[in-house]
């Protein structure tokens, strides 16, 4: 059986008909789903959204601690006099962009250069990362509630206008997955495991039945490199274990990076105790250029000592390759070791 194909987020080729067009057919067959590969400032995740932030008038730059916020940019918090029950967002964009490239997925799929079982991907960060990452860490539990509630409204918008037999959405898991390994410094430690799992099951209870979900679990993407590597899968399997008990939403997916250097036994062992239900699939991403097809099925067949299928995927966006051709390169290369598994 041939290897079905994650692409997680981010494509990083010309615009949304590039990726659709060259995705369909670079890998036909093999994709399930496929995102817009959020162009132009969706590209760099999150960022995007600090104008957002930014323009609103109830928030204000944080003046007595210049620390700079993920893009470089100073951190924001509550304006002067501002309680948290006053602040509100309205709309943040992300249902406005999926309504725009699902347009373009309908027309790529008429034409034939999406297969009809194809669905639409949607990937979403979590409340918490776009806080955390822009607000000053006093402030991001007074901020974070408000904003979860206008992305909850983004969802129900996204639900409203794809049919459902269309749609998968993705979480993207990050500051969640650094947090619960708990090795590294680089977020606020504002919230802990449980309140981890209550915020992923909050962000999960108005979505449909009918519509498809999974999560990417991160460990960052600076330059092309993780914050932190993990020391082997277990924090991820744990993680996943949780998500998938507790989402109250069937789970289609879960997507977990492979550090280029991981073909040991030591790295897959705690793969012994993932505990999926019945349909959840695993993509491994596992899928690095800088040693190809044969680095990528090493790691593939050590993976499988512990598990006997799973898809593949990148460790993170392909938007992180420089050029359109880099990443025309790295959608090869994913067919290439898709089919050989």
């Amino acid at each position: 059986m041939v290897a079905s194909v994650h692409l997680v987020g981010s494509v990083g080729l010309e615009d949304v008909d590039a990726v659709f067009d060259t995705a369909s057919k670079v890998l036909d067959g093999l994709l399930p789903r496929i995102p817009d590969g959020e162009p132009g400032g969706r590209r760099l995740w999150i960022s995007w959204q600090y104008p957002v932030l930014r323009a609103h008038p109830l928030l204000k730059v944080d003046t007595n601690n210049l620390q700079k916020a993920s893009a470089g940019l100073p951190k924001l918090r509550l304006a002067d006099g501002v309680s948290a029950q006053e602040l509100a967002f309205g709309e943040l964009g992300y249902a406005r962009e999926a309504r725009a490239s699902y347009q373009d997925f309908l027309r790529a799929r008429a034409a034939g250069r999406i297969g009809p079982a194809t669905r639409f991907q949607v990937c979403l960060p979590t409340p918490l990362a776009v806080i955390d990452a822009f607000c000053a860490k006093d402030a991001v539990l007074d901020i974070e509630p408000s904003y979860e509630a206008a992305m909850r409204k983004e969802v129900a918008k996204i639900c409203a206008e794809i049919p459902h037999d269309d749609l998968c959405l993705q979480w993207d898991l990050c500051i969640e997955m650094i947090l619960w390994d708990g090795r590294s410094t680089f977020y606020s430690k504002v919230v802990d495991k449980d309140g981890i799992i209550e915020r992923a099951a909050r962000l999960c209870s108005d979505l449909p039945a009918d519509v498809e979900l999974g999560f990417h679990l991160c460990y960052g993407d600076f330059e092309g490199k993780h914050f932190i590597e993990p020391l082997d899968g277990e924090s991820m399997v744990s993680l996943a274990n949780e998500l998938v008990k507790h989402a109250g939403h069937k789970v289609a997916y879960i997507h977990m990076p492979i550090p280029i250097a991981r073909d040991d036994d030591a790295f897959f062992a705690p793969f012994k105790s993932l505990a999926f239900p019945a349909g959840c699939r695993l993509y491994l991403g596992l899928v690095h250029a800088a040693d190809g097809t044969e680095g990528s099925l090493r790691r593939a067949a050590a993976a499988r000592k512990i598990i006997p299928e799973f898809g593949i995927a990148s460790e993170c966006g392909l938007g992180r390759a420089k050029t359109p051709a880099d990443v025309r390169r790295l959608l090869d290369l994913h067919g290439e070791v898709a089919r050989r598994l």
